[in-house]
């Protein structure tokens, strides 16, 4: 006659198994140490957590008698190899029935306290490898917002769309500026500007573009430091008197304003510096960046202009304005010159006039380009000018991705 707590304990093992297998291809099963393989007495079956112990509630009617005078100070019960017991749901299953499960537990908490500990082990094995692993998110203080400009090259200067095809920094001359209170500046269809301060000029944007340039390499709303010496060096400028307070000069106009400015999607409201003064313990020029104005460097919404090119136009306003406004387009459109006109923000009443001084820049601007290896050229047909010019291995990866949209598209 077969043993009733041995059927009671194949019913176990067997369901035990059923339920590790189901586990295991959820992947929800902790993995147990190679070293430390946790298995029931006398079978193959490796548990590893408590969790996964689903304990036997059958046996046949004939052990009922048997297995109800089991108590709590019953030795431990351990596996042996007898005939299955059928379980309980089976077809064939009409003489199952049910028993108290602490009559067949009251023998398994040296496998239980193993199953914890082993699943324990598991989990900080798991913990462990998560920590050491390399991470590929960028570092981050924790507890904190950290903002920075993108990274370009050394030879470049990173600049808002919005700037470079608009009159904010104008084509002008040197000389008194006048003020503006909250006027709309003309640009490019898709972008607004309002703007309240000191009218800026091309020598104002060398400057901003050469601050943005040392402040990239630290958090936006941080301290950026620097000395004059090193600015005017940057700006290809000699150390003189003059110079120095043409510098005091700038920062200030770029500090005492305001603009508003919709770029596409995104916006700015605030000023191009959000602090400018100068330390006089070390006599450096402390600037701060509003980290809002990240917001105008997303994506593709802004332009790396090659420094070499720019420097090479110093002093030719309208022709670093062109340079500017052709560089933010990987494929420069027909303009008309009255448009030209009005986006550069000139101060010529006469088209006339206009329209020489327009020649003499785009011929200095094809001249500079060419010499560095910047392939320009332009033709003025009627009232049009159209431009050819090398994109920027950046524009060629947009021109790339926007030509295999359309192609996805099916647009012509």
């Amino acid at each position: 006659m077969t043993n009733p707590m041995d059927a009671a304990l194949k019913a176990f093992i067997e369901n035990f198994r059923a339920n590790f297998t189901r586990r295991k291809k959820e992947k929800d099963v902790l993995q147990s140490p190679p070293d430390q393989p946790l298995a029931l007495p006398g079978s193959t079956i490796v548990a590893s957590q408590a969790s996964d112990l689903l304990l036997p509630s059958v046996v046949t009617k004939e052990s009922r008698h048997a297995v109800s005078g089991v108590s709590s100070g019953i030795a431990p019960i351990h596996a042996q190899e007898t005939p299955s017991a059928p379980l309980q749901g089976d077809s064939n299953s009409s003489d199952v029935a049910q028993i108290p499960t602490k009559a067949v537990t009251v023998g398994l908490p040296e496998l239980i306290a193993r199953c914890n500990e082993n699943a324990r082990l598991a989990k900080e094995k798991k913990e462990k490898a998560e920590r050491e692993a390399p991470s590929s998110k960028p570092l981050a203080v924790p507890g904190s917002n950290v903002v920075r400009l993108p990274v370009w090259p050394e030879p470049a200067r990173g600049v808002p769309n919005g700037v470079l095809r608009s009159a904010l920094f104008g084509a002008i001359k040197k000389g008194p500026r006048r003020y503006m209170k909250g006027e709309e500046i003309a640009a490019q269809d898709g972008i607004e500007i309002r703007y309240t301060g000191e009218r800026l000029d091309q020598g104002d944007l060398d400057l901003w573009e050469c601050v943005l340039h040392i402040a990239r390499a630290q958090d936006m709303g941080s301290q950026c430091r620097f000395n004059g010496y090193a600015m005017l060096k940057l700006l290809g400028m000699t150390y003189c008197g003059k110079n120095c307070e043409t510098l005091h000069t700038r920062l200030l106009r770029l500090r005492a304003n305001a603009i508003e400015i919709e770029q596409g999607r995104y916006s700015y409201i605030g000023g191009l510096l959000d602090e400018a003064y100068k330390d006089k313990d070390t006599h450096e020029y402390v600037v701060v960046l509003n980290p809002q104005l990240r917001a105008l460097f997303e994506g593709d919404q802004f332009t790396q202009i090659d420094w070499n090119v720019r420097y090479a136009l110093a002093g030719q306003t309208l022709a670093q304005w062109l340079h500017g406004y052709y560089a933010s387009h990987a494929q420069p459109f027909p303009v008309k010159i009255e448009t030209i006109h009005k986006l550069c923000g000139s101060e010529s009443k006469e088209m006339f006039h206009f329209k020489q001084d327009l020649k003499k820049a785009l011929d200095a601007l094809t001249a500079a380009s060419n010499a560095n290896d910047q392939p320009f050229s332009y033709e003025i047909l009627g009232d049009l000018v159209h431009v050819e010019r090398k994109a920027s291995s950046t524009q060629r990866r947009y021109l790339a991705r926007k030509s295999i949209r359309k192609l996805a598209s099916g647009k012509p």
